[in-house]
């Protein structure tokens, strides 16, 4: 893969630990309401469920920024 191709990695996973980490945040103050549009309702467990999932996307998100910028340094060297 290109260099270009691990910065759109990096871009994509630092967009989805703003957007999850927004959304579980957002969900601990108003356990009612519903997050990102709705998309996320069908997880089971209800606020507990969803609020799971967000922590563990936005993980996700930091993970894949984190290899792709160590391997797009790689590439360029």
């Amino acid at each position: 893969m290109s260099k270009g191709g691990y910065l759109g990695l990096q871009i994509f996973g630092m967009v989805a630990v703003a957007v999850f980490a927004q959304a579980a945040i957002r969900s601990l103050f108003d356990h009612s309401a519903t997050q990102l549009w709705g998309a996320f309702d069908w997880v089971p467990g209800e606020w507990g469920g969803r609020l799971i999932v967000f922590l563990l996307l936005a993980a996700t998100g930091t993970v894949l920024a984190g290899w792709a910028h160590d391997r797009a340094k790689r590439v360029s060297r």
